[in-house]
This record gives C-alpha cells, structure tokens and sequence, in this order.
C-alpha cells in the first residue's frame, strides 16, 4: 500500500492516552480493514478522534465520512464540498487497504481467513506548547511499520515489513512531506477543531475527590481509596504523598476512564500501618482547581454500629415471625370450637 498525501482536510485530532499528566490536545485517526468480517460488520472502519472523543466516522457499509458531533456541522457550512471530499479519500483508503491485505497475506504465505491491517496517525499540543506526532502501522496484532520523523525513514518491527521500508524511503520527498504533516498541518487543523467545539473541548470541570477505607482484618493494615471523579479536560495529576513528597510505595491506581456525561474518574489507593496515618495525603492537580488539593486521611469507620443494628432488626424479625406464627396457631384454635 502506497500512503497517498494527506489533504488538508483530512485530519484527525487525539488525546494522550496516559493516566495522569499536564493539559493537553491531541487528534488521532485510526483507520482498520478485516478480510472476513462477522455478518452484517464492514470490513473497512475508519475513525477520528478530538481529545478522545470520536468526532469522524467512515465504515464499508455506509460509505460516507459522517460527523459525530455536533460541532462539526460547522466545517460543513463553512465548506459545503468538504464531506464529499472526506467521502472520496476515504472511499480511496479503503480500496487500498483491501489491496494491501491481499498483498500482505501473500507476502507471509498465510491462508485465507481472518487478517487484519491498521493504520494509526495523529499530533499533539501540550500545555507549553510542545508538538508530538506518530505514525504507524500493524498486521495482525502486531506492529509492521513506525515512522521516525527526526531521522525521515520508516522503522520496520518485522523482518516481512522491510520490503515497503524500503519503498517508502525510496520515494524522494515522501517522508518529508509526513513530516510536515504531523508537525504542521494536523497541528493546524487541531488548533480549528478545538475553536470549532470550543464549548465543550476547551471547558473545565473540576474533580470531586473523595475517600473511603477500610482496616485489613488479618495484619491490622488499613487500606485507603481516592477517587476522583466528574472532571474535564481528561489529563489530571494525582498522588498519594508521604511528609509532602510523592509515595509510591504499597500503591495502585486505575487507569482514567470515562463518564457517561462526557467527564472522567479514576482512582488510587494505599496501603498503610495506621500509626502512620497522620503522614499521607491524596494530592490532586487538576486545570479546574484554583490550587491543589491535599486530602489527609481518615480512620476508617467502625462497623459495630452496623453490627448491632442488623443483630437488632434480626431480634425484631424473629419476634415478629414468632407473634404471627402464635396468632395463626390461635386462629387454628378458635376454628376447631
């Protein structure tokens, strides 16, 4: 498969993938093709991605490059000719895909069956103003291809991937043109997208942070839990912290992971001697906090109170059961006279 020069409206913007981490945004376009897709599913899928969220989609079956949100109507009233273009490159694509499976199996002597090709590109803005951009491809689960923009050649991860290295590398000017791509163009288009969606992809809603804990019955250890949940942008720096310097020690952390309202939660937890508890804190940086926040930790609750009220409402049940089956026992009585 030849990689055709990316107009300027086919662009895709992604989010950084990590945890935790300074502000930042992203577009990502991922564009997947099967040779023997399940009943009724395309075999060509090609997705676009704004600070993660999907804002393009084009698969086989429709055939055409739909919006997902809805501030992308805008692109279309700004240009009217833009989604049948998107439509015709992606239409391209995914000819060339199909092409390059064929192409591929027969390179690895495979049978036919299930294969799969995937195409994956995007660039970054961080906070300070950085840039990041990628490039690659994958068969099969694994990673075929991986563009080096610093030295302009393409990276081959195994050894049936050198043949369209060297293709590749081999036409004059390509690389450079890839280069500028990720560095300068999507940037561009990341830059009007988020003025685009604006409202939502540039708003900030601060994270709750709560915590819970509980007292390990066999050592006496406490286990403590800080989750924080309901905040936007995505990227949110957050530790557990012993004398004010980070602790990573006897802790873990969940990935962050979406809400249905579009905002994000995750969490992190610790393992302590509790004579110890006055010296750890839950820190959380966030772009909607005014200052960070440093939760102390609390003595984990007792459950006696719990304990007792159920040993209470069992009594109270038992009592109740014991009266109706008496009232059912004289009822009986009374019907026998």
């Amino acid at each position: 498969m030849a990689l055709r020069s990316f107009s300027l409206l086919a662009l895709v913007v992604a989010v950084r993938e990590s945890c935790f981490g300074v502000s930042s945004h992203s577009m990502k376009y991922f564009c997947s093709s099967i040779t023997d897709p399940s009943q009724g599913l395309p075999h060509f899928v090609s997705v676009g991605y704004v600070d993660g969220q999907v804002f393009v989609h084009y698969d086989s079956n429709s055939r055409r490059e739909q919006p997902r949100v809805s501030w992308m109507e805008k692109v279309g009233k700004e240009d009217p000719q833009y989604w049948d273009r998107e439509t015709q490159r992606e239409r391209g694509t995914e000819e060339e895909f199909r092409e390059s499976l064929e192409s591929l199996r027969l390179r690895y002597n495979q049978s036919e069956g299930l294969h799969i090709l995937q195409w994956m590109y995007g660039c970054e803005l961080q906070a300070d103003e950085s840039k990041g951009g990628f490039m690659q491809l994958g068969y099969d689960g694994r990673t075929f291809l991986i563009f080096d923009k610093e030295t302009l050649t393409w990276v081959a991860l195994q050894p049936q991937a050198q043949i369209t290295q060297r293709k590749w590398d081999a036409i004059p000017g390509l690389n450079q043109r890839h280069k500028s791509y990720l560095e300068e163009i999507c940037i561009e288009w990341l830059e009007r997208y988020l003025s685009y969606g604006k409202e939502t992809l540039l708003r900030t809603e601060p994270p709750e942070v709560t915590m819970s804990s509980r007292t390990e019955v066999e050592d006496g250890m406490e286990m403590h839990v800080c989750r924080v949940d309901g905040f936007y942008p995505r990227e949110i720096d957050a530790s557990w912290t012993r004398d004010g310097e980070v602790w990573l020690q006897d802790t873990l952390g969940g990935s962050v992971a979406p809400n249905a309202d579009g905002t994000f939660h995750a969490w992190l937890s610790i393992r302590i001697d509790p004579k110890e508890r006055g010296r750890y804190r839950c820190h959380v940086e966030h772009d909607g906090l005014q200052e960070p926040l440093d939760l102390a930790l609390e003595e984990p609750k007792s459950h006696l109170g719990l304990i007792i009220g159920c040993v209470v409402a069992g009594l109270v049940l038992v009592c109740a059961i014991v009266g109706i089956l008496a009232f059912i026992y004289i009822l009986t009585l009374l019907g026998s006279i």
